[in-house]
């Protein structure tokens, strides 16, 4: 008879192969791994994982019954999503590295944070985009697990430069955060439990996140 695997067996699972992979590829320690940067098979075979998951997820209807759950910084470990892909073609030398959402449960808002540095080490920096969001409800007024995200601004900041710190710089600039045209974002959040979060996108892109301390 086949042994069943555990919620937590799967959930270790992956990130060790998440894990594994991450520690493959030269670069800045931290940075998620995207589906860009991996062969089919396997983005096949994480794919398959999350899917695994999901169908078992703890926590049914998370925005009802365990919003809480979502409070506090995660690290994105995988995405497919188009704007984490694009952050691996940084222009001037520069390298993403660890990437957070840090979210205020009681205030209905967050933050994507994402730290990055030059190859040479000649600068630090990060860039900050603030959103709030909103509980989508089903015909009985009641929440699921899937959020509208409404984006404010976004923070570019230079944290030191050759060493030095800079908060003169930290943020160097402050602009508007523009939301997809003919559109509002939103987020199904697939799995959740204490420490581990999957959520798929509005064009199916997919975010693996594991809590963390935000460093």
């Amino acid at each position: 008879m086949q042994k069943l695997v555990t919620p937590q067996e799967l959930k270790q699972k992956l990130i060790a192969t998440l894990q594994s992979v991450s520690s493959q590829f030269p670069g800045v320690e931290g940075a998620p791994i995207t589906n860009q940067k991996i062969k089919p098979d396997l983005v096949q075979e994480i794919e398959e994982m999350v899917v695994e998951l999901e169908a078992i997820n703890p926590n049914y209807r998370p925005l009802l019954f365990n919003p809480k759950l979502l409070d506090g910084a995660w690290q994105l470990l995988y995405s497919t999503a188009r704007e984490i892909r694009n952050l691996s073609a940084l222009p001037l030398g520069l390298k993403v590295g660890k990437i957070y959402q840090v979210i205020d449960v009681a205030t209905q808002s967050f933050c994507n944070q994402a730290f990055v540095q030059h190859s040479l080490g000649l600068i630090e920096g990060e860039v900050k985009v603030t959103a709030r969001f909103e509980l989508v409800v089903d015909d009985k007024n009641l929440p699921d697990s899937r959020i509208n995200v409404y984006f404010k601004q976004r923070y570019i900041g230079v944290s030191s430069i050759v060493g030095v710190n800079t908060p003169s710089l930290n943020p160097a600039r402050i602009v508007p955060a523009r939301s997809p045209v003919g559109r509002i974002p939103s987020l199904d959040i697939t799995y959740l439990d204490e420490t581990f979060r999957i959520g798929r996108g509005g064009e199916g892109s997919l975010f693996v996140l594991i809590k963390s301390n935000l460093d």
